[in-house]
């Protein structure tokens, strides 16, 4: 395929409903998003909101569901060298994965040569409301874990390094039938369909699931796509324990600003 260096995607936006067309295109510079004429940089000091979803936002606009976009974009190597213009304040859910994303950004090219990585000097725990991250000194890796009552996900694990990055991309986002009344009455989920997320009944997912762990790889590719806003590899080993996105932007502050966070520290 021979890349034009720009790439338009189109799709239900899951929160408001409405359909969402987000311009990708190459540039000199961070990875950015451009919405309502804001020039929104992608790091952790923009982050807005983690509720259900990262929102990235500046004084006059917002977006929202980034984090799958920017897992994509980490798996193909960028960590730069990227603008997305986005015409409402999320981004299309797609099919509830990353992997969308991931195939449209073959028309882009190849990424620039990322920033050098940020190593730990020790152990870092990050700990929110009954979930923990952990950060040591060693090859990059991620190790997540989640622990669900419900008898058709219960506890699952997924561990793997760069090379395994790839297998979490179709992993497709997940909620539960008798969470989404409460979620509705809350302006959520208007756009919520089975076409674009597992939805799971008290008796099993709606739909064929396409891995027997694959909430536990969504929970994966969302941490993917949070740790993506350090802006640079992170050359450590991770295990997040019952991931939430307030987890993953806990524990991206803390790296980035190389000091201790409950215990331990890091340097860039």
């Amino acid at each position: 395929m021979t890349s034009t260096g720009s790439t338009t995607v189109a799709g239900i936006g899951i929160h408001s409903g409405l359909t969402c067309h987000a311009r990708l295109y190459r540039h000199d510079g961070p990875l950015a998003f451009r919405r309502a004429g804001s020039y929104i940089e992608a790091r952790h000091a923009n982050v807005v909101s983690t509720d259900r979803t990262t929102v990235l936002g500046s004084a006059t606009a917002r977006i929202g569901l980034v984090e799958h976009l920017l897992a994509a974009l980490r798996v193909a190597g960028f960590y730069s060298g990227v603008i997305i213009e986005s015409d409402a304040d999320e981004l299309p859910i797609l099919d509830g994965s990353a992997l969308p994303w991931f195939e449209s950004l073959a028309e882009l090219g190849p990424p620039p040569a990322a920033a050098a990585p940020l190593t730990v000097d020790s152990k870092l725990v990050v700990e929110h409301n009954g979930s923990t991250a952990v950060v040591e000194p060693g090859r990059e890796s991620l190790d997540c874990s989640i622990a669900f009552a419900h008898p058709a996900i219960g506890t699952q694990r997924w561990r793997g390094g760069p090379n395994d990055y790839q297998a979490l991309l179709a992993a497709r986002t997940f909620g539960l039938l008798s969470e989404a009344e409460a979620l509705m009455s809350r302006g959520l989920a208007r756009g919520a369909a089975v076409d674009h997320a597992i939805v799971f009944a008290d008796d099993g997912p709606l739909r064929p699931l396409r891995f027997p762990d694959e909430p536990v790889r969504h929970k994966a590719l969302d941490a993917l796509g949070d740790l993506a806003l350090l802006g640079r590899p992170l050359a450590a080993t991770v295990v997040i324990t019952r991931g939430s996105h307030t987890l993953h932007h806990k524990l991206v502050r803390a790296l980035a600003a190389g000091v201790p966070a409950e215990r331990g520290s890091a340097r860039p």
